[in-house]
């Protein structure tokens, strides 16, 4: 099977680092608190796509450079373009964008965001799709869309926020573009914990170390059926959840984690 290492990937677009099997992806335009441009865009959707190929890679923290997470798109490289579009292409850059989060869904590794400062637009968006997120004490985080014209629909943002915070509370974010508070976000569920400013990408790698040297395909097993099982019924997440689990007990770190029980040892996980 074909298989790439995490080390050959070479984005241009952000910075990316692979340690101890945990990739960082660090959106890097400080100035401008991390905006996104059409060719991060891409290339960010790329990246989550070849992950499933790169088996060194266990889990990936997302974060931003200079205190801010990410600030959206680009107004002049994203937003001035868009008004000058068709129908035609505006779908073409609809579609793409939201193929970023397809495939940060679709990629087995679980992603941790650790947000600081800003996050807003595109920004919340990727916070949303990723996995588990980790807040500063004072993070910001909106989904800005409609105080730009825009409607609250992008990037599945009517799909999956509900999912973490619930309808009304998305309703209402959604409907008039404010900004979620860190306390509101940790309230909500949208934040697994806070931490002080500084410390969050600290704190979050550490969570992401401790995936990783877990049972990684079991984690990507979990990761699967939470997407799968949105819109099933529950007599189909009965079967698809036995037969992910029959699947599981298939791997040799189910085995070991046994032999471990057995020998009152703490099992060392392997990944396969």
């Amino acid at each position: 099977m074909y298989k790439l290492k995490g080390a050959e990937l070479k984005p241009q677009h952000f910075k990316w680092e692979v340690k101890d099997k945990v990739a960082t992806i660090t959106l890097n335009r400080p100035e401008r608190k991390n905006p996104l441009t059409m060719e991060s865009y891409a290339e960010l959707r790329d990246t989550f796509h070849k992950l499933q190929y790169c088996d060194d890679v266990k889990v990936v923290v997302f974060t931003g450079a200079g205190g801010n997470f990410c600030s959206g798109g680009d107004v002049h490289d994203i937003i001035g373009p868009l008004t000058k579009m068709d129908m035609g292409g505006l779908l073409d850059f609809t579609r793409m964008t939201g193929n970023l989060v397809k495939e940060m869904r679709n990629c087995p590794q679980p992603i941790v965001s650790a947000v600081e400062g800003i996050c807003a637009g595109a920004g919340a968006i990727i916070a949303m799709a990723s996995d588990i997120r980790y807040g500063s004490e004072d993070c910001s985080t909106a989904f800005l869309f409609v105080r730009v014209g825009l409607a609250g629909c992008d990037m599945a943002a009517c799909s999956i926020l509900p999912r973490i915070i619930g309808q009304g509370r998305a309703s209402e974010l959604l409907y008039f573009g404010r900004a979620m508070t860190a306390k509101e976000g940790f309230d909500w569920g949208f934040y697994s914990q806070l931490f002080p400013a500084g410390q969050v990408l600290e704190n979050a790698q550490k969570f992401a170390h401790k995936l990783a040297v877990g049972p990684t395909f079991a984690h990507a097993m979990t990761k699967k059926c939470l997407h799968q099982e949105w819109d099933v019924s529950i007599e189909q997440a009965l079967e698809i959840e036995a037969e992910a689990q029959a699947i599981c007990m298939q791997t040799e770190d189910f085995k070991r984690a046994y032999r471990a029980f057995v020998a009152k040892e703490k099992p060392v996980f392997e990944g396969n």
